[in-house]
């Protein structure tokens, strides 16, 4: 093709913006963002974009040819195939680790050198780290002693249960490894990207504890082999006796471990390259011994070495004291005593008092290693368990005993066992020689191909060292008597450590070939867990780790070595190395558990990105390594399986409420998508039952126009009814197109969220965009929810300002919205002087919450209560029932059904029952049914034209007027007689007087729009031609506060004499509004003082010419009262007295 296109990069004084987390992290408005990119994430663009190590230099190539003319508006988001395979192709990944800080070390000073791509293949880079890390200071120190001790078919066993566990997380961890590129941190990244932050950050700590301890494990191997086989005389302390050998050894271990801890931090501190240019040599160092054991092992077959083992009786003697194994010696031709009955007996001579197990029984030299064909092996085949303080005896050897009781004197040159054992314990102390299998997995960005060598190296590595382990159990037992298996620190070979005697050419090759790798295994536990650490700090996810991420200039974890070698310190106190073994195993078995778990969560889910290359797993094979780790954890030690688990509970709760908001991609996000869609489908079977009903909420609220919340004490209420039980959904609907609009609705969006936080709602939030007000709360309350997880509850302010709107669309939408509630079996809340309600740091000492019961709502009113009570704001308040009784009703009775129904609802509440008797219709009733008609009339009229508009408002007007004053000239004051006993509670109070005000000259102001269950303060008397209604109050409270005062017939008639108007009311609006009169009379009396008062809110009329009326009846029900709250229930039983 003669057409060719090119490619040209921005210039270089373009910022690369990617090579930056924090300023990608802030820029989600930027459009140059890749589709799918989490700019909310931990602004890592490895994980959330194609592009691996991609800059905005590399994406923001432009095309200038013709070839993708069709695309080139979407080149700055959508970049062309090629510019993605580049950028695959050039992938380096090298890990913040060792390797990294050695070449920023190297290159300091100087100029930088670029870093190639590393080459390590699955022997160099897996399969010899994994080897190392694996072969340590138990196969050296303490193999032989376990299998002394459990003998070889439960050695057998506890090694084989072992290295099962360590293949099959093998096998988990080769599945996740090769599911992509898995940069540095290597078990902690796979744990966290797998089963989420909490569990990441949880894991990834014990992980470091146990790496940790670790460290100081080997410390006190390397301190032990250089006091008891190298160097005794270097020992500080020195016991006075046989008992003080213990504790002198122990206080020997704390000192010179602190220093060698010391000296191995330092090391690290100043060049983590002298750790890695001497691994090579630890490494050779551990192959070099175990070759030297089977080499001895097979020299044992036919040449076996000599070390003879001294018996009395059948007990063990330690040679430390003695040279020869007899009690008596010939020198010339007389008999003389040894050296060993100088230690049993007062004196050296032959009439010395003597101990009388050494009188009794003889002296006998056997051979310690009588080599593999001596037929040991059944000797040792099972089981000899010691309690501490016992004395190692051998099997089959004459003796005589003494009297049961007899005590044992610890200073005789005896070989006594040092700790009480039994099966468990051996467990927790051999398992930390299986650890070390993460190696790999570790190194994955030096790898030349992870993803092949990291489960071949693995698998292989735990193969090989399980034989060695497996085959060492079997040939200790066949070549080592048992009573030197059972001497843990060789006592009876002349302090010669145990394997070494077995080894060939000399034992000398062990002792120093464990020293060495010892040292080694160490430098790399204070190596590899502070680069842990810190990786756990820089993802943030854990706050108050965040100053361990710091360190040098070439990245050296300074604070978080220095942490490291503080716990490690712990494990140096401690100064047991049979003690510190399990509390490791403990974080290591933890960490191994959950890669099972974290593989067999991603299998079951079946996520779309669960691709591993690794083909040989399965999900039961991690389900059954997972329930291995937990068996071993509790096997090991119960009491130390616990406090594990209670440190990584008590991280990933931390790491829950206070930590960063993580999103990765990770299982447990995809496992609770399952149990979500689990649970809703099971929530479509039905309709909840009554017992389990609860109000989930749908609150509307209205947002300013800087999309802030208009009243915030309504989601407070809501806290308080919910107590972050069940389901909330916050919604708000502004008016515009979608399109023109979205960002509002986002910053809305993030607004609610803001302040659900604060006032601890858990919920959802929901802003719907539409052309108007009314369709929008429509929409919400349709599509609320998801499936069966549904609102049942409208939560909706009252619409205080509504008589003041031009339009009146305000409370138009909100008798709508009571329709539609009804029409939806929807419960429906309307809280009046919402910003009268307390908040939740308020706190009410007294009071009561009232609830009048006029008609059955299925509970909503005994409900309500009880849950607001549950919360501090209202726990001290308590709760009155009140219900009305008509004449026909019997009072009395009503109250003692009530009581009972209470009672049986296990509900705790005063009781009173109100009786309104039958009384005729005040004039006060009358007059505000008047002007409450008046106002419909005038409402009417709004719909017409401007100049229609006023001659029928002047008409309404001076038809009022004239008619008051035709028939009544004089005096336009209407003067009522009251009964004597009110007539010092009330004043006269001049009549009240209709005024209709029509102002067209107010300047115009636009409005934001709001809920149909709020109305802004204030607004009203700025909008243009808005028509006002005001009349005075006197007269109106002193005929409320008369009461049912008897009327006569000629009263009656004198009324509609004196107000014409009265005889053409509605009578279905006087009834109306005589009910609400009369209850808010009884409801102001009894409840002025509660701190919430709960009613019925009664519902719409079925005929929508009376809508206007229907918010004047509400308002008088409810006026004088500081905080109500109106329910209407949703046609269903909420509350049963049925358990």
């Amino acid at each position: 093709m003669s057409r060719r296109f090119t490619v040209t990069s921005l210039p270089p004084a373009a910022p690369a913006r990617a090579a930056d987390p924090e300023s990608r992290r802030h820029s989600a408005a930027d459009p140059r963002h890749l589709p799918g990119e989490d700019v909310k994430g931990d602004g890592n663009p490895k994980e959330s974009s194609p592009f691996i190590n991609s800059t905005d230099t590399e994406r923001g190539k432009e095309y200038d040819g013709k070839n993708m003319a069709l695309f080139e508006e979407e080149m700055d988001t959508s970049p062309m195939v090629s510019s993605l395979l580049s950028g695959l192709a050039n992938y380096t990944n090298l890990p913040q680790g060792s390797r990294e800080h050695e070449e920023a070390e190297n290159n300091e000073g100087g100029k930088k050198k670029p870093v190639q791509a590393p080459r390590m293949g699955t022997f160099m880079g897996v399969y010899l780290p994994c080897l190392q890390n694996i072969f340590g200071v138990i196969l050296f120190l303490r193999l032989t002693w376990v299998v002394g001790i459990a003998g070889i078919m439960e050695s057998f066993c506890m090694v084989f249960i072992c290295c099962s566990c360590t293949m099959l997380t093998a096998i988990s961890m080769s599945a996740i490894a090769t599911n992509g590129v898995v940069p540095a941190g290597g078990s902690y990244y796979m744990i966290s990207r797998s089963l989420g932050p909490e569990f990441g950050g949880a894991v990834g700590l014990c992980f470091y504890l146990g790496t940790t301890f670790a460290g100081a494990m080997y410390i006190l191997g390397t301190i032990e082999i250089l006091l008891a086989y190298l160097f005794p005389a270097m020992a500080i302390f020195k016991a006075e006796d046989a008992s003080g050998e213990a504790a002198a050894m122990l206080n020997n271990m704390r000192v010179y471990g602190t220093c060698v801890l010391t000296c191995m931090a330092t090391v690290v501190f100043v060049g983590v390259k002298y750790v890695n240019k001497f691994a090579l040599v630890f490494l050779g160092c551990v192959i070099l011994s175990i070759l030297a054991i089977y080499a001895g092992v097979i020299k044992s077959a036919f040449d076996p070495p000599n070390f003879p083992i001294c018996l009395l009786g059948n007990r063990t003697l330690s040679r430390h004291g003695f040279d020869v194994c007899a009690k008596l010696a010939w020198e010339g031709n007389e008999t003389v005593t040894t050296r060993l009955w100088g230690l049993f007996c007062s004196s050296r001579f032959l009439n010395a008092t003597c101990d009388e197990y050494f009188t009794r029984n003889n002296v006998t030299e056997i051979q310690g290693i009588p080599g593999a064909a001596s037929g040991l092996i059944k000797e040792n085949l099972w089981s000899s368990y010691l309690t501490k303080g016992v004395i190692v005896e051998k099997r089959g050897m004459p003796s005589v005993g003494l009297a049961d009781g007899t005590p044992v004197d610890m200073d005789h040159p005896y070989v006594f066992s040092d700790m009480t054992s039994y099966f468990t314990l051996l467990v927790g102390i051999y398992f930390p020689s299986v650890t070390g299998i993460m190696a790999g997995s570790n190194r994955s960005g030096d790898l030349r191909d992870a993803q092949k060598s990291i489960p071949t190296g693995t698998i292989l590595a735990i193969a090989t060292t399980s034989a060695v382990y497996i085959s060492s159990v079997v040939l200790f037992g066949a070549c080592i008597e048992g009573v030197v298996l059972r001497d843990k620190f060789g006592e009876a070979v002349n302090g010669n450590l145990v394997v070494g005697t077995l080894a060939w050419p000399s034992p000398w090759v062990i002792v120093i070939g464990s020293f060495f790798s010892t040292c080694g295994a160490g430098l790399q536990s204070l190596t590899g867990a502070p680069r842990l650490l810190q990786a756990i700090s820089r993802d943030g996810i854990v706050p108050f780790l965040q100053v361990f991420g710091h360190g040098k200039a070439n990245g050296e974890p300074t604070w978080a070595l220095l942490l490291t070698a503080c716990i490690c310190e712990i494990g140096i106190l401690i100064a047991s190395l049979d003690e510190v073994a399990p509390i490791l195993s403990m974080f290591f078995l933890m960490c191994y558990m959950f890669v099972n778990l974290a593989c067999a969560v991603q299998t079951l889910l079946r996520t779309p990105n669960w691709r591993p290359r690794f083909r040989y797993y399965h999900w039961t094979l991690s389900f059954l390594g997972m329930s291995l780790c937990l068996a071993l954890m509790f096997i090991c030690s119960w009491y130390y399986a616990l406090v594990a688990m209670l440190i990584a509970g008590l991280i990933y709760k931390y790491i829950e409420y206070r930590g960063a908001e993580k999103e990765w991609g990770d299982g447990i996000r995809g496992l609770s998508l399952s149990a979500a869609r689990y649970a809703l489908l099971r929530l479509e079977e039905g309709p909840p039952h009554t017992k389990n009903w609860r109000p989930q909420l749908l609150v509307l609220v209205r947002v300013d126009q800087d999309q802030n919340v208009v009243h915030p004490q309504l989601l407070s209420l809501t806290s308080q009814l919910k107590a972050g039980k069940g389901l909330t959904i916050v919604g708000s609907v502004l008016e515009g197109t979608f399109l023109d609009n979205h960002p509002q609705a986002q910053r809305a969006e993030e607004s609610i969220r803001r302040l659900m936080e604060a006032e601890k709602v858990k919920g959802f939030c929901q802003v719907v965009i539409s052309s108007n007000l009314r369709d929008g709360v429509s929409h919400l309350i349709q599509s609320g929810g998801l499936g069966g997880l549904q609102h049942n509850t409208v939560l909706v302010g009252w619409p205080r300002n509504w008589r003041q709107k031009e339009d009146h669309q305000t409370w138009r939408n909100f008798i709508e919205l009571v329709r539609e509630t009804t029409a939806g079996h929807l419960a429906l809340l309307v809280t009046k002087n919402v910003s009268m309600f307390p908040g939740n740091p308020e706190r009410f000492s007294e009071g009561s919450i009232d609830v009048w019961w006029i008609v059955h709502d299925g509970g909503m009113l005994m409900l309500l209560p009880f849950l607001l009570r549950h919360h501090k704001v209202w726990r001290k308040c308590k709760m009155r029932i009140f219900t009305v009784a008509q004449m026909d009703d019997n009072s009395i009775q009503m109250k003692k059904d009530l009581t009972t129904f209470l009672y049986h609802l296990r509900i705790t509440a005063e009781v009173e029952v109100v009786e309104m008797h039958e009384s005729d219709i005040s004039a006060y009733t009358y007059e505000k049914t008047l002007v409450m008609e008046q106002r419909s009339q005038i409402l009417k009229q709004m719909h017409l034209t401007k100049n229609e508009r006023e001659r029928e408002i002047q008409s309404i007007t001076d038809e009022s007027r004239g008619s008051i004053r035709r028939k009544n000239p004089a005096n336009t004051r209407l003067r009522l007689n009251v009964p004597e006993e009110t007539a010092g509670d009330s004043e006269e109070k001049p009549e009240e007087e209709v005024q209709l005000i029509h102002d067209q000259s107010a300047p115009s102001c636009p409005s934001s729009s709001p809920s149909p269950g709020e109305e802004p303060e204030g607004e009203g008397e700025t909008d243009p031609e808005k028509v006002h209604l005001t009349w005075t109050k006197d007269k109106s409270v002193a005929e409320k506060n008369k009461g049912p005062s008897p009327v006569s017939s000629e009263g009656i008639k004198d009324f509609f004499s004196m107000k014409p108007e009265w005889e053409n009311l509605n009578q279905s609006n006087v009834r109306r509004m005589h009910t609400a009169v009369r209850l808010n009379e009884v409801i102001v009396k009894k409840s002025r003082d509660a701190k919430l008062v709960l009613l019925n809110m009664p519902g719409p009329p079925r005929n929508r010419n009376g809508d206007e009326n229907y918010m004047e009846f509400l308002e008088v029900l409810t006026e004088h009262l500081d905080r109500v709250m109106l329910v209407r229930g949703g046609g269903r039983e909420v509350i049963t007295i049925y358990s």
